[in-house]
């Protein structure tokens, strides 16, 4: 049987809350881009939790990103992030695309499963960030790019994240969990069911 983990939008509240203040630390973000569907409920709950006082709402952007791995009988090799595709994007002639120059964006997302989304994710932004900067004759201004998932599952990866954005704490995971299937709130459609089989598991004695 897969072990399963109910997710609660209690639990995302919470776990937004706990998280915001090593944010804030750390990378102090002016922007964020939430991956549909995923990050759009931890992003909107985290911007409140990111209000300094005196300063205006942080601005969210949204993309879409879908992701279709390999089942493993395809004839040809595949490249991790290569089954990506992006249902909604930045418009790269936009002031969209102009706001994320040298700024410190914040991409979240709900989870860390293969890394395949979030490299792509962060891949492509910077090389768009990039082509915007130099169209607009601001190549000077760096933008830098930090990472925020509710959950990280402890497995081997797929998707790579560069260096730098590890080693300088630009990634950060609310929770990391064992490999497990992780139903969040959003995806249910009887939510009752959902907060019920939380708390099912949270009642049952530790194994």
């Amino acid at each position: 049987m897969v072990e399963k983990l109910y997710v609660t939008y209690n639990d995302v509240h919470k776990l937004c809350q706990e998280s915001a203040p090593r944010i804030l630390k750390d990378f102090q973000p002016n922007l964020m881009i939430a991956i549909g569907g995923g990050g759009y409920v931890p992003a909107r709950i985290l911007r409140s939790f990111l209000k300094q006082p005196g300063a205006p709402n942080i601005p969210i952007q949204a993309i879409g990103l879908s992701l279709y791995e390999s089942l493993g009988t395809d004839t040809e090799e595949e490249a991790p992030g290569t089954k990506v595709t992006r249902t909604q994007w930045l418009d790269l002639s936009s002031l969209e695309m102009a706001n994320l120059i040298g700024k410190k964006v914040l991409i979240v997302d709900e989870v860390d499963d293969t890394r395949t989304t979030l490299e792509y994710a962060v891949r492509e932004l910077q090389q768009d960030v990039d082509t915007a900067a130099k169209q607009a004759g601001r190549d000077g201004e760096g933008t830098q790019f930090s990472i925020f998932v509710l959950h990280n599952k402890d497995k081997q990866k797929k998707g790579t994240l560069p260096e730098e954005m590890m080693q300088n704490e630009r990634y950060i995971a609310a929770r990391t969990v064992k490999d497990i299937w992780i139903n969040y709130p959003w995806e249910a459609t009887d939510i009752d069911e959902h907060d019920s089989n939380a708390a099912a598991a949270l009642s049952k004695p530790a194994q």
